[in-house]
């Protein structure tokens, strides 16, 4: 498994594991009893160390019927603060609540698109629509073919055209799908942008340092 909060990838032992067995309940409106476990794990990453908890059901014939992590929750990608901290804030509100409210969750998430297309990418504000098929020839078309390609899907498309604030339906799968193109917008824009300046700062100082190493030589060697 891998640790929800570290992203360690390890097997749980006897030793980061405990199991409380939850026996045979009494039958449901199936005539089917259950049992089940609540498992907690440590995570065995020195420099984690958290909880994990899971709940597990199954039939009496050993039929799996529900399985889920119950903590943490969810776990929300932190992203640094050269993102500005408004379309941050709305796309970590749009993670917590993707389950409990998929179209408030959408709203928001199309509210941080919208912020990344007028921050990043300067564009004039407008209608959403208009506002991503301004940045067309401005970014990779696999880029924009994702974009509108999350755009088309169910009643994200039929509201595009509208205003990003406005609240419509959706499902929680169309939730999801927005989430995750704010994370690749994200990846594909401030994050790719600051790593190339890093870069090139990198550079920049071995060329300084370089260059300071052959003045004292030289200085050196004069003397």
């Amino acid at each position: 498994m891998q640790c929800p909060f570290c992203n360690h990838h390890f097997t749980p032992t006897g030793y980061d594991e405990n199991r409380i067995y939850i026996a045979n309940l009494h039958s449901d409106y199936t005539g089917k009893q259950k049992e089940g476990d609540l498992i907690h794990i440590v995570c065995p990453n020195k420099e984690c160390k958290r909880t994990i908890l899971f709940v597990e059901f199954a039939y009496s014939n050993g039929k799996e019927f529900f399985n889920k992590m119950i903590y943490p929750d969810k776990v929300i990608k932190q992203y640094p603060d050269y993102i500005p901290q408004q379309i941050r804030e709305d796309y970590e509100e749009a993670c917590k609540i993707a389950d409990i409210s998929p179209k408030a969750s959408a709203t928001l998430a199309r509210r941080c698109l919208q912020g990344i297309l007028r921050d990043f990418y300067q564009v004039i504000p407008g209608k959403l629509y208009n506002e991503i098929q301004a940045i067309k020839d401005k970014i990779d078309s696999n880029l924009f073919d994702t974009i509108d390609a999350v755009r088309q899907i169910g009643n994200i498309g039929a509201h595009m055209e509208k205003d990003a604030n406005v609240i419509v339906d959706i499902e929680p799968e169309e939730a999801q799908q927005l989430i995750e193109l704010i994370e690749l917008l994200f990846d594909e824009t401030y994050i790719r942008r600051h790593d190339r300046e890093q870069r090139l700062l990198t550079i920049q100082k071995i060329n300084t340092d370089k260059q300071a190493i052959r003045k004292d030589q030289q200085h050196t060697e004069k003397a």
